[in-house]
């Protein structure tokens, strides 16, 4: 089978028919019935919903990575727009110009994690087909400002992620660990459990944004005693973040930094926290609602525009809990 055949099948498979899905539910019925048990209400189908939820995001991630290595204009052809994409002033994040002084190491991550995210565009976008939402306008200058004042007490301003590699790998950090969760989260509202369903590819993508919050947060933890800005260390910067992340998100503790000291007390205390979880070593979940507080950076959990999405996300996102 080429792999062409392989995508197309993978394709059919992911957002599966509805009518599938139909008689799935009406053998769950009969099973039901059959041990006397009650039966389960029926969980809405809002697998496209959430997906779009999700391409909302794989744009912004697509962008902030491509424009990293100078690869930009690569978002046009997969279905996205980089005319709508900010960046700071004198940086196109196009034409091969990257991120100046950016070491082989991290430009090789930098471009691994940016065709990832570009082909997570594209798969998302074919599946959904028509149902696909567009690219909305993304800050990747304004919102960094916003996002390094806030998490520092005013005390870093100006925050540039394409100024240098440090930054850059602090700017990846705002995002990666985000992804995570918010595929978690969102794990439990998906209908088609089939193989090669939406729960499947889902938990795929988890796994690979998983990869790149490893990979990002041991990048960071290598360098994590030294000078980063403001009079802050790289352990510092990263824990402020986290913490300006947790407190955006709601009142649970779902976010950590790169080391033990600050975050919770069942973290052992001579070793590295390159993988955030709870006690039970699980990774953590984060309602929409909540991915959607940090990426607006919302403070008061009802905004539906700001911070990496000034004029806000492209769909209708009530049903899973934002404000139309």
């Amino acid at each position: 089978m080429s792999n062409d055949t392989q995508g197309l099948s993978s394709r059919r498979k992911f957002l599966g028919m509805a009518g599938m899905m139909g008689a799935g539910a009406v053998l769950a019925s009969c099973a039901n019935g059959a041990t006397n048990l009650p039966p389960k209400p029926a969980k809405p189908n809002l697998d496209a919903t959430i997906f779009n939820f999700a391409l909302n995001l794989e744009y912004l991630e697509a962008a902030f990575y491509l424009a990293a290595v100078g690869r930009l204009e690569a978002l046009d052809a997969a279905g996205g727009d980089s005319s709508k994409v900010i960046l700071p002033a004198g940086f196109t994040g196009k034409g091969g110009v990257a991120i100046p002084g950016l070491s082989d190491n991290v430009r090789n991550l930098a471009e691994e994690i940016a065709e990832d995210e570009l082909a997570h565009v594209k798969v998302i976008r074919a599946v959904l087909g028509n149902a696909a939402v567009g690219q909305p306008t993304i800050d990747l200058s304004g919102s960094f400002v916003a996002a390094g004042k806030a998490a520092s007490n005013g005390a870093i301003t100006n925050f540039n992620p394409y100024a240098n590699e440090l930054f850059f790998l602090h700017g990846a950090f705002i995002f990666e660990d985000v992804g995570v969760t918010a595929y978690k989260g969102a794990a439990r509202l998906l209908v088609d459990d089939s193989a090669g369903g939406n729960l499947e590819n889902a938990a795929g993508i988890l796994a690979v944004e998983a990869y790149h919050s490893g990979a990002i947060r041991h990048a960071l933890y290598l360098r994590r005693d030294e000078q980063a800005v403001a009079g802050l260390t790289v352990t510092q910067v990263v824990q402020a973040i986290s913490n300006l992340r947790d407190a955006v998100d709601g009142t649970s503790d779902t976010d950590q930094g790169i080391v033990p000291a600050g975050n919770p007390s069942y973290l052992r205390a001579n070793a590295s926290n390159l993988v955030p979880t709870d006690a039970n070593g699980i990774a953590f979940s984060r309602t929409p609602r909540q991915v959607a507080n940090i990426v607006l950076l919302d403070t008061v959990g009802t905004a539906v525009k700001g911070g990496f999405f000034p004029n806000g996300l492209t769909g209708d996102f009530s049903k899973i809990g934002l404000g139309a």
